[in-house]
């Protein structure tokens, strides 16, 4: 991808851990993110082909969704978990044809969970590789993104549906957020004509964008932590409760409907510098014991960070600390969609 990085240094990016940085002026950008709408490249971000005549079946066997209900060019969040039912990654899946099925997940778990996926296969007719190279993967978002797409391409598909474009395909994954997978050869071009609607940004923007949707991403740090209903995957969706056996389904479905969760994701803002995945976080009322992990954090427009954690229920009404029982406060904001409420235990009454 060094072409491509030349063609982003031309237009200002500067890069840092392999990454987008920003474009000269990162408080602007994040600015943008918020009140407008930026274009991010999403080089820390890979992708899992698996293809084959077996894939369909395959996946139905590992992730949380019913894959089943994928048609082609549909998308759909999903995860995969350990036997335990603790969350091993999860993703965004998009069936790209008939027989492919394609993963965007942190690039840092490419690898090992292709890996981890071949040791399944068995006989299945599948193949698992890393696409990485394939595509270069870019992010439209903020509250301005929709009418850009609109205004570049004429209109806009339906939320986890895509259309093909001229080397690429546009994902929607939501109604102010865009997955464009395009060819290296049709990236310049793309980027170009999106850049004259949405302000060129780092990486941070997108993963701030992604913090305020509420939506997790699990990384190394936090791999076999979580049950799917802790990271509210069950709210995003990825998640079917109809569909036939998975890997960890029995622990899953248990916590569903025995009342057992007592953990879910919060969404939160501190005054402070972006907390590393893995802190922890303290309320007065437990006192010396930690109530929530920090799952993401990003720089937040204006100052501060905004962050993602998964607290103990009972923890969310009172307020958080950062880091140590005296830690920098965590305000508590609404997450952009309902979460279930909890469920009482059979034989219980609330």
């Amino acid at each position: 991808m060094s072409l491509w990085h030349d063609f982003l240094r031309e237009r200002g990016a500067s890069f840092g851990d392999a990454a987008v940085s920003d474009f000269g002026d990162a408080a602007a950008e994040l600015g943008a993110a918020r009140d407008t709408a930026v274009l991010c490249d999403l080089a820390p971000c890979g992708v899992i082909a698996i293809e084959g005549p077996d894939a369909a079946s395959f996946l139905q066997g590992q992730f949380t969704n019913d894959v089943t209900r994928l048609e082609a060019g549909a998308s759909q969040r999903s995860a995969w978990c350990s036997p335990k039912g603790r969350v091993l990654a999860n993703f965004l899946l998009r069936r790209a044809s008939a027989e492919r099925f394609e993963l965007l997940l942190p690039g840092a778990l490419v690898e090992p969970i292709a890996q981890r996926l071949r040791m399944y296969v068995l006989r299945a007719k599948v193949g698992v590789a890393d696409a990485s190279g394939e595509t270069v993967r870019l992010g439209l978002g903020g509250p301005a993104a929709a009418a850009g797409v609109a205004a570049t391409i004429g209109g806009t598909p339906t939320v986890h549906r895509s259309i093909t474009l001229d080397g690429a395909s546009l994902v929607v994954l939501a109604d102010n957020r865009f997955l464009l997978l395009a060819s290296p050869e049709a990236a310049p071009a793309l980027w170009n004509a999106l850049a004259a609607r949405a302000r060129p940004a780092g990486f941070v923007c997108w993963e701030w964008l992604t913090v305020r949707a509420g939506v997790p991403v699990v990384t190394p740090a936090t791999q076999e932590l979580f049950l799917p209903q802790m990271l509210n995957l069950d709210a995003l969706g990825a998640v079917a409760f109809d569909k036939g056996c998975y890997a960890g389904q029995e622990i899953v479905a248990r916590a569903q409907y025995l009342g057992r969760l007592k953990e879910r994701l919060a969404l939160a803002h501190v005054d402070a510098a972006p907390p590393a995945t893995g802190t922890r976080l303290y309320a007065s009322a437990f006192g010396d014991q930690p109530c929530a992990t920090v799952v993401g954090a990003a720089p937040a427009p204006g100052g501060g960070a905004d962050l993602l954690a998964v607290a103990q229920i009972s923890a969310l009404g009172h307020s958080l600390r950062l880091e140590e029982r005296d830690g920098p406060p965590a305000a508590q904001l609404p997450l952009p969609y309902p979460v279930p409420a909890a469920r009482t235990r059979p034989g219980r009454t609330a």
